[in-house]
């Protein structure tokens, strides 16, 4: 199938997934994850009114995206893999969201970039749900302490939360994930009212229907939009 097929059928998914839970399908968002897929390939989705893709490396990403950037002012771009401090100023003037702040330390550097360069950045918390990975917070006092530091960084604003659920075929646990990412956006909420924790990110090509189920508002999709991924 071709990109715009694929598109057609991912979105028709999200619409059926989103009605049948009784939810709004416009109020959730795709993320088209675009790692090791060329410019041409990005821009048939973009040609199929796709805005928002999401990188998870930074060099890739700055050989991909200032041009498209460039000519599409429409498309923004979301950096959704672990960053490291020294790259921070490499992929700051490119992305409008970071989906991967995962430690104390990359949010003071982001800060501290956007405070320089005088640009707004959205921000996600990355937090550990997934057995099998390390990415994200993995209390939930250490999340809390990162959104404490939050008042020292005007060009910053959180949007939410995002997590990666555990790569396996038992729906229970993927499921456990999501439920967990949720209840913690409802914590935030209440401990942070002045902030907004509106977003959550989570769900991929194989378990968006349950996260999705579970009150995701923004699903990253790469495969089941652009194929298998050619490295």
């Amino acid at each position: 199938m071709s990109i715009a097929e694929n598109l057609d059928r991912v979105r028709s998914s999200i619409q059926k997934a989103a009605l049948a839970c009784g939810r709004n399908p416009s109020s959730i968002e795709l993320v088209a994850v675009s790692k090791f897929h060329s410019i041409d390939e990005i821009m048939q989705a973009v040609s199929c009114g796709q805005k928002i893709f999401g990188e998870n490396r930074v060099q890739e990403s700055l050989e991909k995206f200032p041009s498209i950037l460039e000519s599409n002012s429409e498309i923004s771009l979301h950096l959704i893999g672990n960053l490291q401090r020294n790259k921070v100023k490499k992929i700051l003037p490119f992305v409008s969201c970071i989906e991967s702040v995962d430690r104390s330390e990359i949010l003071e550097e982001i800060g501290k970039e956007s405070n320089r360069i005088q640009k707004h950045v959205s921000i996600l918390f990355e937090f550990h749900t997934g057995e099998e990975s390390k990415a994200g917070f993995q209390t939930r006092d250490s999340l809390f302490s990162a959104i404490d530091l939050l008042e020292k960084y005007p060009f910053l604003t959180v949007k939410g939360l995002m997590t990666m659920a555990p790569f396996t075929s038992d729906t229970s646990r993927v499921r456990s994930s999501f439920k967990s990412l949720s209840q913690l956006q409802r914590d935030c909420i209440s401990r942070y009212p002045m902030l907004d924790f509106s977003c959550l990110s989570m769900g991929m090509s194989s378990d968006f229907e349950i996260a999705i189920e579970e009150g995701s508002t923004e699903i990253r999709i790469g495969t089941a939009i652009f194929g298998e991924r050619q490295q």
